[in-house]
């Protein structure tokens, strides 16, 4: 499918076709940006770093929901002087983000499952998670429909895959508002443009039953009750429901990802007034930069701490009941679905006899 592309669309800023610079930083179908990398390291990497650090101290205005004048004006330069600026800056980190945006490890059981007895071993072979999220945006009038969300604003649909010590390893940004998390999915694992890091046959991403539970991607059970912070609550089929707990428990790290990634570029609120083109590569930027910052052992742990508490509330806030499973679009699929459901089956159950058994 050949995917409608951003600067052919009209970008709502008065500026003419041409003012802004293509950047060629990696794989791309249409204008859906993806970031994903399976290289890199030694000195060169040492070198982004440094060049990265020196970015991340000039990229204030990623950092707060400042406006060109207000930072024209703190600055002494003029709005002119300063988008120059943001442009370059906002380029050269995108440029990085092969470097600092994935891949998911296939061969390494992430701690958090390994030294956790309610995850091991029935999570032994999860490599990530898997969610949507989106970024207000500012778009033309033609484009407003397409882009404007069930929540009913204009926004960019995001991809994310992230690991279970709360960074990107994976990421698209620039779909329409209006697109469903799973076309984004599907989208992204059929254009090999895209450089989807597909799991191998016996590893896996936990996903919401948005995505539907096949090969490769384990959802929670549809039309079952939980609640991430009350077990007291399960009832019914606590079978189930215990493994909707588990999995909604360890599913938690890309909600609290987003939390730690919003609060901390506050500009991802409301990105301002710029190009389609430049609104995706600010999302891009603020996700390498987040990574860069993940990697600190300096790292804020109290933030970390804040947003587990914040995003939870604001995923389960009263629990939850999960929905339908995604429509499998063809005979394979279907077959996908009913190997991967007999495998959640088995988990369930194992899950539930250690339980019982201690």
């Amino acid at each position: 499918m050949q995917h409608r592309n951003i600067a052919d669309e009209g970008d709502s800023t008065g500026e003419e076709d041409g003012d802004e610079p293509t950047m060629d930083t990696g794989p791309r179908s249409g204008d859906k940006r993806p970031t994903s990398s399976r290289g890199g390291g030694g000195n060169g990497r040492k070198k982004r770093a440094s060049r990265l650090s020196e970015y991340e101290f000039n990229m204030s205005a990623l950092a707060s929901v400042l406006v060109t004048r207000r930072s024209g004006y703190e600055w002494r330069h003029s709005t002119e002087t300063v988008s120059r600026h943001f442009n370059n800056i906002c380029s050269h980190i995108v440029g990085l983000a092969p470097q600092l945006i994935g891949p998911p490890d296939f061969d390494n059981i992430p701690p958090v499952i390994a030294n956790n007895t309610r995850y091991f071993p029935y999570f032994r072979d999860c490599v990530g998670a898997i969610d949507g999220t989106h970024i207000p945006c500012i778009v033309d009038a033609h484009l407003q429909a397409a882009y404007r969300n069930r929540k009913g604003y204009t926004s960019q649909n995001v991809l994310a895959v992230v690991d279970f010590d709360l960074k990107f390893t994976y990421l698209v940004a620039g779909w329409e508002g209006s697109v469903h998390d799973a076309r984004v999915l599907r989208e992204a694992m059929s254009d090999p443009a895209f450089s989807f890091p597909t799991p191998p046959r016996e590893k896996y991403f936990l996903v919401d039953s948005g995505y539907g539970n096949q090969r490769g991607f384990l959802a929670p059970y549809r039309g079952t009750n939980y609640h991430l912070r009350d077990r007291r609550r399960l009832g019914g089929d606590r079978k189930k429901e215990l493994f909707n707990y588990r999995h909604a428990s360890l599913r938690n790290a890309v909600k609290r990802t987003f939390g730690i990634w919003k609060s901390r570029f506050r500009i991802l609120r409301g990105v301002p007034h710029y190009p389609l083109r430049t609104q995706r590569d600010i999302i891009i930027a603020c996700a390498v930069l987040h990574n860069f910052l993940m990697m600190s052992p300096d790292i804020d742990v109290s933030l970390t701490a804040e947003e587990d508490d914040h995003d939870e509330d604001d995923m389960e806030q009263g629990g939850d009941t999960i929905g339908q499973d995604a429509t499998p679009s063809t005979q394979q699929d279907e077959g996908h679905q009913t190997e991967m459901g007999r495998f959640r089956d088995a988990l369930t159950e194992s899950m539930w006899a250690y339980r019982n058994q201690n």
